[in-house]
């Protein structure tokens, strides 16, 4: 061959071939899985947390790292094939959202994938992790501790609503956290001789039995209880309310800015912040086992007088006091 032939040779190998080789050679991005026990349409504000919480640590999704995503929509059943999927894309990290039942199918699946949770209920207690300090295993995130909430939420009701012979409370049995958080409200309510009932409820169907039981019963207000179930059929709660002229106190202020009345409960997107923190230490090389399980620091109120003047209902200053917003 001539020099000059073999030039164009070397040439057009360099301009073919080797590029693809190079680009072969790349370590390949790396994938974060979420596993939600909610839907993609309820999660929305809270990936737009996690991703900046990831921003913070050099990691920027589609451009040096992937996610796929899973959503139970509601219905618990489903997560431990979607945790198995998850695993067998062999993905970097699992992130799930939602409760103990999506961290507890996460981590029944793998034992070498890293996991960041947000869970309702102390982990220790559930069997997700050794201590919150160092929390062992291949498995950490954030504790927003719901089993105590309901106390708060009923003293918020009873503030709005001081004559209230009757309040119902809402909650899904299949929740981790609804024996604690149903008791701590009855012990409440029963310090207060505040009359309470508790109705159950773990799909849309039941939701509906459950009005028709309060209306009848003559319920002045309702409690409803944390759950991923409920925040993904927040829009028919919200309606349920409306129709039946119900005073309701959620868990998300998602649900105070839909329509809802109030609602009391941790700041989400700080925990989906730290989420995205974690997970890019954990891509960065940190140890899951050595990142302390974080709990929430603020809770916040969120009233909305929009939604009050619909039910005829004037909110006391005392409590417009308390709200860190004021949906007018």
């Amino acid at each position: 061959m001539k020099r000059r032939d073999f030039i164009l040779a070397l040439g057009g190998a360099a301009a073919g071939g080797w590029p693809l080789a190079a680009r072969a050679q790349q370590p390949a991005m790396p994938v974060i899985g979420y596993l939600s026990a909610r839907s993609a349409e309820s999660d929305v504000s809270m990936l737009a947390a996690f991703r900046r919480g990831l921003n913070e640590t050099g990691y920027v999704v589609d451009q040096n790292v992937r996610m796929e995503f899973r959503f139970g929509s509601g219905q618990y059943d489903q997560l431990a094939a979607l945790a198995a999927d998850l695993v067998r894309r062999q993905v970097a990290v699992i992130v799930t959202g939602g409760g103990e039942n999506p961290a507890l199918a996460a981590k029944s699946a793998t034992t070498k994938i890293p996991i960041v949770f947000t869970v309702g209920d102390d982990p220790v207690r559930s069997g997700l992790v050794a201590s919150l300090n160092r929390p062992g295993g291949n498995i950490t995130g954030v504790s927003t501790l719901f089993g105590g909430l309901g106390t708060k939420q009923l003293g918020l009701l009873r503030e709005l609503l001081p004559k209230a012979d009757l309040i119902a409370m809402l909650v899904n049995p299949k929740d981790f956290w609804a024996t604690s958080y149903t008791s701590d409200t009855e012990a409440a309510a029963r310090a207060v001789s505040q009359r309470l009932t508790v109705l159950t409820a773990s799909t849309e169907q039941d939701i509906d039995a459950a009005f028709a039981l309060l209306v009848e019963q003559r319920a002045a207000a309702l409690l409803v209880a944390a759950s991923p179930l409920f925040l993904t059929r927040a829009e028919h709660l919200i309606a349920l309310s409306a129709r039946h002229v119900l005073p309701t106190i959620y868990f998300r202020r998602e649900m105070a800015d839909a329509g809802g009345l109030m609602s009391y409960g941790p700041n989400t997107p700080e925990n989906y912040a730290q989420m995205g923190i974690y997970a890019g230490k954990i891509l960065n090389g940190a140890n899951p086992a050595d990142l302390p399980v974080v709990q929430p620091t603020k809770f916040e109120l969120i009233i909305n007088l929009k939604t009050a003047k619909a039910l005829g209902l004037d909110v006391p200053p005392t409590l417009l006091a308390l709200a860190d917003e004021v949906i007018e």
